[in-house]
């Protein structure tokens, strides 16, 4: 072999890079040690659902929900429903928004890095805080708020599918609305009234079937309202689903509905996704 044929191998090997998944989860590590590194953020993502599951409890305290159901018990599935979305939708929305704005995606751009890559990170990040997130409130409600764990197999598989597409659609919606605050500083003024509203309307904080008719017919076209519905299939008893304005826990619409939010939001994603701000060109 000719020294100018070995130099064209060496630089052909030299440039093979590596695959987007690989990129992503290498991404997904940096994600991670920079939240734990925040400590304003780690306080807010871990204890907020926590601090309003024991408001909700302390309020409706004696209350009984039909079938022996108690505070505790009824709001935890919102609660744990609430606390996927404040991790996905919202945290991505308003951080990706922020690290527009600061340019740290305009530098991630000039390195190899691709936008899959980048959402694989991210969502990778969400994955991660979101089970740390579950396993914390849910060892508080069982501990001291006497919240009964589910302990039947079956229940566990509808949690686990429940909680992927949950925290997968969330996250690609949570990228895709990144784009509309038009600054890092703005992005929690526009996130934030979003996600109040969407929890008031989904049965995170009122008992669901008291709704009126028309709320409940808006709160069916997002996704919390079907998250928070697939868990309540979880931790409430069986008989519970009777109270369901559907008299069922819908499971199969909620995974369709689910399904739709997370191909529509990573098309949607993928289309508006910018490295730079608005006024950058």
């Amino acid at each position: 072999m000719s020294i100018a044929e070995r130099s064209h191998t060496v630089s052909t090997v030299s440039t093979v890079l590596p695959s987007p998944l690989r990129v992503g989860l290498s991404r997904t590590g940096l994600e991670v040690k920079q939240f734990f590194r925040e400590r304003e953020q780690l306080i807010f993502t871990f204890f907020f659902p926590i601090i309003f599951l024991a408001i909700f409890s302390a309020v409706f305290s004696g209350t009984d929900f039909s079938g022996g159901v108690d505070a505790a018990t009824y709001f935890t599935p919102g609660m744990i429903a609430s606390g996927i979305f404040l991790t996905s939708f919202q945290s991505l929305s308003i951080t990706i928004a922020m690290e527009r704005d600061e340019d740290l995606l305009k530098r991630l751009r000039g390195t190899p890095m691709s936008p899959q890559s980048y959402f694989i990170g991210k969502i990778g990040l969400v994955l991660v805080t979101s089970i740390l997130q579950f396993g914390l409130l849910l060892t508080i409600a069982g501990l001291l708020l006497g919240v009964d764990i589910p302990t039947e197999p079956v229940k566990w598989l509808h949690f686990l599918w429940i909680f992927v597409l949950g925290t997968a659609s969330g996250s690609v919606l949570g990228i895709a609305f990144s784009v509309v605050p038009k600054s890092g500083k703005a992005a929690s003024a526009v996130v934030t009234p979003v996600v109040l509203l969407l929890q008031f309307i989904s049965g995170v904080y009122f008992v669901y079937s008291s709704l009126p008719a028309w709320m409940r017919t808006v709160a069916e076209i997002f996704p919390l309202k079907w998250l928070a519905q697939g868990m309540r299939s979880v931790f409430l008893p069986d008989g519970f689903e009777v109270n369901e304005p559907g008299g069922s826990w819908q499971l199969g619409l909620g995974a369709v509905v689910l399904s739709v939010w997370l191909v529509a939001g990573l098309i949607v994603a993928q289309r508006v996704f910018r490295w730079t701000r608005r006024d950058a060109g």
